[in-house]
Parts: structure tokens; sequence; C-alpha cells
């Protein structure tokens, strides 16, 4: 069954990263020109500016840099609270936000491996896979 989840953002660039999430494949924009690596999504390099991207797949592993756990309702009752929340960076080096999957704040810890999987999740523009991190074993 899908988790209900807040809205993703949706549009030029946005679909494209949730398409290769569907495919089971975390894919972040990497500048034709300079080949520096974006996330989030952009319209234009941060780095040199152009806007010619190719989607570049991560091997789906990061160490942990912080983490938080939210104990109020932002979201109105769509999440239970409390939620943990992860800063994961990639092994390619960009860093992604993320929730973990099968533990929590109280087992985490500066620099654990983690790695990718994706869980069923629905907003209210349909389902759609959710790239969260689990712990490397």
């Amino acid at each position: 069954m899908a988790e209900k989840r807040p809205d993703r953002t949706l549009g030029r660039h946005h679909d494209t990263f949730w398409e290769f999430c569907g495919q089971g494949e975390l894919r972040l924009q990497k500048c034709e020109s300079c080949d520096h690596l974006h996330w989030p999504v952009v319209q234009k390099c941060e780095n040199c500016g152009e806007r010619d991207f190719a989607w570049d797949r991560m091997s789906g592993r990061g160490k942990v840099m912080s983490w938080t756990s939210f104990e109020r309702d932002y979201y109105r009752g769509l999440l239970p609270v409390p939620y943990d929340t992860i800063l994961v960076e990639l092994e390619e080096g960009p860093l992604f936000m993320s929730n973990p999957q099968g533990f929590g704040w109280q087992e985490l810890s500066p620099d654990m491996p983690v790695k990718l999987t994706f869980v069923a999740a629905e907003d209210t523009a349909g389902e759609f896979s959710l790239p969260v991190f689990e712990r490397e074993t």
C-alpha cells in the first residue's frame, strides 16, 4: 500500500526525475558542458550557466551527514509524528535529503553508510516511487 506523502514538485525536469525513480533509478542532472552534478533540479547549471543536461545514474550509496526528527504536525495529519529526515552525502558528491527506512534517529551516527531503496508513495498527483535510504549492511 502506498504511503501518503506531501505533494511533489512537478514540471519541467522534475517529471524526468520522478520517471527515473519509477524505474528504480536515482538519476541527477549533470551539466553537459562542465560535468557538474545538480540536486535539486535546476533550469540552468549553477556552475557555468549552460542549460543542457544529461541524467546520470547515481550508485545509491552514501553516508549520513545530518538528521532531525520533526515532532510538529506540519502536514496536518498526512505524516505520523514524529518522523525523521536525514541528509545523505551521495557517493558522487551531491547532498540528498530523504527519510530513513527501517531505522530511526536513535540508531543514526555521523558518516553512517546508507543505500538507496524506494517505497511506494502517493500524493494528490498520484502514485510514485519515493527514494529513501536504509542502512548499508
